[in-house]
């Protein structure tokens, strides 16, 4: 009978069980444990081999090793497992990993929808939130701007994060603890507690710019541009969703807090679709990284990446035009010879619908089979012309903003999907930083469009405030000309003018149909029977094609000149027994047996 000797080696399998371990896959917890129990020798040290997967069944790569005992003798609680529960939808295998579906891009255009919807809520009914808490509207609009200032906050330090933690835990856990603060936003009676939380719900609903370099790493690069169109749609639907139906639940049932327990309610369902459908991606950076070294490496983006500094400073002035125009058009269509109320102001947010229907199918058609930078100056252009028309005649006809609406909705976005797709080319392994680096000169430029176009309408009116969108847009272009697509330097057209994406396939090949079987057709060793020589076998001469050569043979089918000119050949040998071997030795044109050249077929 054995003893237990500490000085022996750990034991490292069940007794009873198989030894073979190179396909084992580590039973769940309560298994060891009952096994152990079973047999009689709950203090036996047992190590299992690395698992395969965890006890949910999502698979994890490199896993650690795993103690049976440690395990059985402090087995995880029922609160443990069904944290680390995943449902079967969601898990992950590495050897098959998950498609990105148009249902799964699709469900993250909607989750981008109704989180970033909770920035602009309020925005329509701040006039009524002074009311309940009795404070002035300046006051009250003091809400908006810190929402605002959260979400840029959260741009900087939690959107970078996502280069280190897994997403699908890491996202649904922002939206679950946004949710749960978000009941005190519909409960509290305190301006100064609604202020504050109001903040920190902005800080962290960062999740779209979570989902949209998640959907850069999934999508492939042919469907990267029209994938990523659905998910911006989804940020522009849920900007105009927020501000439209605020306006309207406000203004026809009892309390303005109805679309707060609606925003509420809609968290939970994109909670709920999030956990039972979103896979388990693996970590782009499983080894860790230094949190503060994360967020220098952002700065350090924009002095090593020149397509980075072009695409953000484009978005800047493309951004920058964008807030202008809708922070000045309450002021215009207000005023003389309009007079317009608020409500009728605020249809012309339905414009952003053409955006939403456009986007996706304009990304499929255009910006998939472009290089990203033409695509963008198509935006650019567009956006100008527009925003021309709407300046010089909107002060006295409404056509002209209508037709500035249109154009800079649909030039902007444009646009922007061009240089996100064209970004997230750039270090797969910091999409998330690069994502948070763009962000911040967009967010800037936004902060920027507010506060000039604010300035200028005062001093000047409409026709002040379109022209430095001119200017703006006018920059923009400059930006995308001076450095071309397949530039790597700073500035430079090196690389060609050529519209077509490089990565395409080709359609139109010039190599022959023989030539490409030849290219492709299999050279297989086979050294037992060569003599270590290496030749070509039957199934690869099965590949060659054949045609017919009437005037040498007589009829008789056999591989052409030209085929054989291009198959490589090697001495024969007298090894090479019941294998086809096709030697120098071989006439051009001849008929090959299993024993090499028949002297018949050579006479």
């Amino acid at each position: 009978m054995a003893t237990n000797d500490p000085d022996k080696p750990v034991i490292t399998s069940i007794p009873g069980e198989s030894s073979e371990t190179d396909e084992t896959i580590a039973p769940p917890a309560r298994q060891i444990e009952a096994k152990l129990e079973h047999d009689g020798i709950p203090e036996l040290p047992v190590s299992l081999p690395p698992t395969a997967s965890v006890p949910n069944g999502s698979v994890t790569a490199g896993s650690p090793r795993i103690s049976a005992t440690e395990t059985a003798m402090n087995p995880p609680s029922r609160v443990q497992r069904a944290w680390n529960w995943i449902p079967p939808p969601a898990r992950y295998d590495p050897e098959n990993p998950p498609k990105f579906t148009v249902w799964l891009n699709m469900l993250f255009g909607f989750a981008a929808c109704f989180t970033v919807s909770n920035l602009y809520y309020n925005q329509a009914i701040l006039n009524k939130i002074a009311e309940t808490f009795d404070v002035s509207f300046e006051k009250a609009s003091s809400i908006a701007t810190l929402m605002q200032a959260g979400y840029a906050a959260g741009l900087l330090f939690i959107c970078p994060l996502g280069d280190l933690f897994l997403r699908r835990p890491f996202i649904i856990t922002l939206i679950g603890f946004t949710a749960a603060i978000w009941l005190i936003l519909c409960l509290t009676p305190s301006f100064t507690t609604f202020s504050a939380i109001s903040f920190l719900v902005g800080f962290t609903t960062v999740t779209p710019q979570l989902m949209l370099p998640l959907v850069g790493d999934l999508a492939p690069p042919e469907r990267r541009a029209s994938s990523l169109a659905i998910v911006v749609s989804g940020l522009s639907l849920g900007v105009l969703v927020a501000r439209i139906l605020s306006g309207i639940l406000a203004n026809f049932t009892n309390s303005w807090r109805n679309i707060y327990w609606f925003g509420f309610g809609v968290q939970v369902i994109v909670l709920a679709l999030l956990y039972v459908y979103m896979p388990n991606y693996p970590s782009k950076n499983p080894d860790g990284m230094n949190y503060f070294s994360m967020l220098w490496s952002i700065a350090v983006l924009f002095v090593t990446e020149p397509l980075l500094v072009q695409a953000s400073f484009v978005t800047f002035f493309l951004s920058a035009v964008f807030t202008s125009y809708w922070t000045t058009l309450s002021f215009l269509l207000s005023s003389p010879p309009y007079g317009y109320e608020p409500v009728i102001i605020g249809l012309f947010g339905l414009i952003g619908v053409i955006v939403i229907l456009l986007a996706p199918v304009y990304s499929r058609l255009v910006i998939d089979k472009v290089v990203p930078l033409f695509s963008a100056l198509i935006g650019l252009i567009f956006e100008l012309a527009g925003v021309i028309v709407g300046t010089f005649i909107g002060s006295f006809h409404l056509a002209g903003p209508i037709v500035q609406a249109i154009c800079i909705d649909v030039g902007s976005q444009f646009a922007q999907i061009a240089n996100r797709a064209n970004i997230y080319g750039i270090q797969p392994l910091a999409r998330n930083r690069v994502n948070t680096a763009y962000m911040i000169v967009a967010f800037s430029g936004q902060l920027t469009g507010t506060a000039v176009g604010n300035r200028l309408y005062a001093a000047g009116g409409w026709v002040y405030s379109g022209s430095c969108s001119i200017a703006f847009i006018g920059a923009a272009i400059i930006l995308c000309v001076v450095r071309g697509p397949r530039e790597t330097g700073w500035v430079g057209w090196s690389g060609g003018w050529a519209i077509r994406r490089d990565d395409l396939p080709r359609k139109n090949q010039d190599t022959t149909p023989a030539e490409e079987t030849l290219e492709e057709a299999p050279v297989v060793e086979d050294r037992t029977a060569t003599g270590g020589v290496t030749v070509l076998s039957e199934g690869t001469l099965e590949a060659v094609p054949v045609v017919e050569d009437k005037e040498t043979t007589g009829g008789i089918t056999v591989p052409s000149k030209e085929t054989f000119e291009s198959v490589p050949v090697v001495e024969d040998k007298t090894a090479a027994d019941k294998e086809t071997v096709v030697s120098e030795k071989t006439p051009k044109g001849a008929n090959v047996g299993e024993k090499g050249p028949d002297k018949e077929s050579q006479a």
